[in-house]
């Protein structure tokens, strides 16, 4: 085993400090907000050498992004209830957990600031959104085959997702389990209208 090799084993050093710079600017963000802090508070928050940051993103920017794209493709499994109304529930009790947990607010304002950081953050912010997407596809796809009539990807986007990050971005109100489900009934309620 080579060096390079070794150092990138799971669970070794690299993963190790990778865990604390990713804590450490989920942090940052959550304590100072987006673009006001440095490579260098993150290194010294993480307990590591700029270098190190340096040497393994480049750059804040790509940082930033990857704290996104791998706190986003760390979520739950999708999940197979047997209805469309269950896989929902249980899928956005997930997402309100990941959302509301001690990072999802501070990732969730990284998407948002970096939407708007140019070319990398746009892609963060594509990627963001082909996650949730694929993994409501699925459920839809799914419902489909058992014979379901479901909505359309952006339906759960606007009336499940977009309220439950609109609440936890603007501190709008909590995601008790209630509330959550309450958006997934009436989207798949008889009246709701899909048109």
């Amino acid at each position: 085993m080579t060096e390079r090799q070794r150092a990138r084993r799971p669970g070794g050093r690299s993963a190790r400090v990778r865990a604390a710079v990713h804590r450490a600017v989920t942090d940052l963000v959550t304590e100072r907000g987006y673009g006001a802090f440095t490579v260098g508070d993150v290194a010294a928050r993480a307990g590591v050498a700029d270098t190190s940051v340096y040497r393994r993103w480049g750059t804040l920017e790509s940082l930033l992004i990857d704290v996104v794209i791998t706190r986003l493709t760390a979520g739950s499994p999708i999940p197979d209830t047997g209805t469309l109304k269950g896989d929902l529930r249980s899928w956005a009790a997930n997402v309100a957990r990941d959302i509301t947990g001690d990072e999802g607010p501070a990732v969730l304002r990284l998407v948002v600031a970096l939407s708007g950081a140019g070319e990398a953050g746009t892609q963060a912010r594509d990627r963001f959104l082909d996650t949730r997407a694929r993994q409501l596809q699925e459920m839809l796809d799914r419902a489909r085959e058992r014979g379901e009539d479901p909505p359309d990807v952006l339906d759960l986007v606007d009336h499940i997702l977009a309220p439950m990050y609109v609440r936890v971005l603007f501190g709008a109100g909590p995601l008790s389990p209630a509330y959550v489900d309450t958006l997934v009934d009436r989207l798949l309620s008889p009246s709701a209208d899909r048109a």
